[in-house]
């Protein structure tokens, strides 16, 4: 009896007994959130591919895959080589002192003349010329000492032509990124290329090296002007293309086995 007794099982606590809760530290315990309604902050997602963008920008995206992928010829090729930022900002250097004066700036000069009788000189002031009439009778008199072209002017049939005027009649040019910048330079929101012509003695050194630097980059670098730009295809393009790469040449491999 004794034995039957110690391997019956103790019967279950009534109901009405609780059971004793350990108290927790409420700093440490655990608190899971809840993203359903009404519940926690979502998390910070990237929902760009969920996104439906304005056009223009849709627009954007599509042409640059575009240039991209098909092959773009040399006219239009070219302007995807510009000076890199070292180079842009020794140029720039120069170009700002050479910039117009402002409206403000010609009328005070105008009011101080009519109070004054000034002698007219014949001496023209270095002053950046822009427009594209203008810079290009420039370089077709052989004034221009150096050109500088935008390389995002839309449409580019304006200036496309020009870097093949410059080479004929062997003007320094150079193209460079953001016709905003130039447009800057010239108080003015876009300019599609400017044109030096003259400067102060003490930075005509500086112009002859510049010039001379970009002739042989762009002028005299067959690579630029006569390269096909775009053929660009995608990851996903490219690693199908070289997959298949190996299966041919697995393929050639076997064939070469068997024959020997």
């Amino acid at each position: 009896m004794g034995k039957k007794a110690a391997g019956k099982k103790v019967p279950a606590a009534p109901l009405g007994v609780k059971k004793e809760k350990t108290q927790k530290n409420s700093l440490f315990e655990k608190r899971t959130r809840n993203f359903r309604i009404g519940g926690d902050v979502q998390p910070k997602r990237d929902l760009t591919r969920f996104v439906k963008w304005p056009k223009y920008i849709r627009l954007q995206r599509q042409k640059r895959i575009l240039l991209q992928r098909l092959k773009v010829p040399p006219t239009i090729a070219q302007f995807s080589h510009t000076l890199d930022k070292n180079q842009f900002a020794t140029l720039a250097r120069l170009l700002k002192k050479l910039q117009p004066e402002t409206s403000a700036q010609k009328k005070e000069r105008l009011q101080a003349a009519a109070g004054k009788k000034q002698e007219k000189s014949d001496k023209k002031l270095p002053v950046l010329k822009y427009g594209i009439n203008h810079v290009t009778q420039l370089i077709e008199n052989k004034e221009a000492k150096l050109v500088v072209i935008a390389h995002d002017v839309d449409p580019v049939e304006i200036v496309c032509w020009l870097p093949a005027l410059c080479r004929k009649m062997d003007v320094p040019y150079c193209i460079v990124k953001g016709k905003s910048r130039l447009g800057q330079l010239v108080h003015k929101k876009t300019a599609s290329c400017l044109a030096v012509v003259n400067t102060e003695n003490a930075d005509k050194k500086e112009l002859e090296t510049l010039a001379e630097s970009m002739k042989a980059q762009f002028n005299e670098n067959t690579s630029v002007n006569r390269k096909w730009g775009g053929g660009i295809m995608g990851v996903k393009s490219m690693h199908v293309t070289v997959a298949r790469e190996r299966m041919l040449e697995a393929e050639r491999a076997k064939k070469q086995g068997l024959v020997n």
